[in-house]
């Protein structure tokens, strides 16, 4: 599904992506781990098209096609989605119109007619409840005085709604308590599926005891320098990343 060949990438003339190369077959989590400023974040910034993140050297492509060229709204609507390690906050714009318009804007691109109000209203009242997400803070603008973990579980209903193909966890354990991690990992594991697939950006193995991934790839320097198993993220939380980083 996600194919990325000899990735090169750099943020204001800084080379971060130092020759990248990662497959992720359909149907699949694969979890990234590294240090910091091993170009965790950076990759899934490239991947959704973020100004500012230069590709000079490499590929990347999903079901095959040039994900590269696309602009970042096109990578979304051919279902690329990415949950951020900060969600932002929209002061004026309602979750709920912010969830719809992006539903539609989607479904536009790929030539599908729009979701009636009735339609969406149903669809968002059940995948809310899923999420334990009080319909009524669906009512206030995205994010704004929204608490760390309710932040992550909108995210988590943004990907529920827009029903995505690939998804990019950046760091999606970041401020979450133990309550919420497990709701957010459950909405997380109620959409893996045989055609969809995802790479779970982390640091720590606490989000892999819920998301169980089926590869672990360790990121170091720029590049993918070990991969294996889930053991390895146990070997990781155990061992550090020293050895790795001096190897990269």
């Amino acid at each position: 599904m996600l194919h990325i060949e000899n990735l090169h990438a750099q943020v204001g003339g800084k080379d971060i992506i130092r020759g990248l190369t990662l497959d992720v077959p359909a149907g699949e989590v694969h979890a990234i781990m590294g240090p910091n400023g091993a170009g965790k974040s950076t990759l899934s910034y490239v991947l959704t098209g973020r100004d500012g993140y230069e590709v000079t050297e490499g590929s990347a492509t999903l079901d095959g096609e040039d994900l590269l060229a696309l602009a970042p709204n096109e990578r979304a609507a051919k279902g690329l989605f990415l949950s951020f390690q900060y969600p932002l906050e929209i002061p004026g714009v309602p979750a709920l119109t912010f969830l719809r318009t992006a539903l539609n804007a989607q479904r536009k691109a790929r030539g599908e007619g729009e979701v009636s109000a009735p339609e969406f209203l149903k669809l968002v009242r059940a995948k809310a409840a899923d999420l334990k997400i009080d319909f009524e803070m669906l009512k206030r603008p995205l994010n704004v005085g929204f608490s760390g973990g309710e932040k992550k579980r909108m995210e988590i209903l943004q990907m529920a709604i827009l029903s995505p193909r690939f998804l990019i966890l950046d760091e999606t354990d970041s401020g979450l308590d133990i309550d919420a991690l497990k709701i957010v990992s459950e909405g997380v594991n109620a959409v893996r599926s045989p055609d969809r697939a995802m790479l779970v950006i982390t640091h720590y193995q606490r989000l892999l005891d819920y998301i169980k991934p089926d590869r672990v790839h360790v990121l170091a320097a720029g590049r993918i320098v070990a991969s294996g198993g889930p053991e390895l993220a146990l070997q990781l939380e155990a061992e550090g990343y020293d050895k790795y980083a001096r190897a990269a």
